[in-house]
């Protein structure tokens, strides 16, 4: 059972990378979803966004770094959240 839990967490790191990555292929993608939270350069916030996802993505579909990146996605929540309520 282990090592199935561990190609699912790796399947959802590559999973969420591979959406930091779009952020930089297709940033049109994410600016809707992005303007409320950070208005004032959205275009920045997107790359901003993107940049975290990849790396937490990574840091997931890796054995040795996933509890770092958990907690680095927990973060990474808390700083969406701020900001989602910041600028309503």
């Amino acid at each position: 059972m282990p090592e199935q839990n561990s190609k699912a967490a790796t399947i959802a790191g590559l999973a969420v990378a591979g959406t930091g990555v779009a952020h930089f292929i297709k940033p049109e993608l994410f600016e809707s979803i992005t303007k409320g939270p950070f208005p004032d350069d959205t275009a920045k916030a997107i790359k901003i966004n993107g940049s975290l996802e990849t790396a937490i993505g990574l840091g997931l579909a890796v054995p040795q770094t996933r509890k770092l990146a958990l907690v680095g996605l927990v973060g990474y929540g808390a700083y969406l959240a701020v900001n989602v309520v910041r600028n309503r």
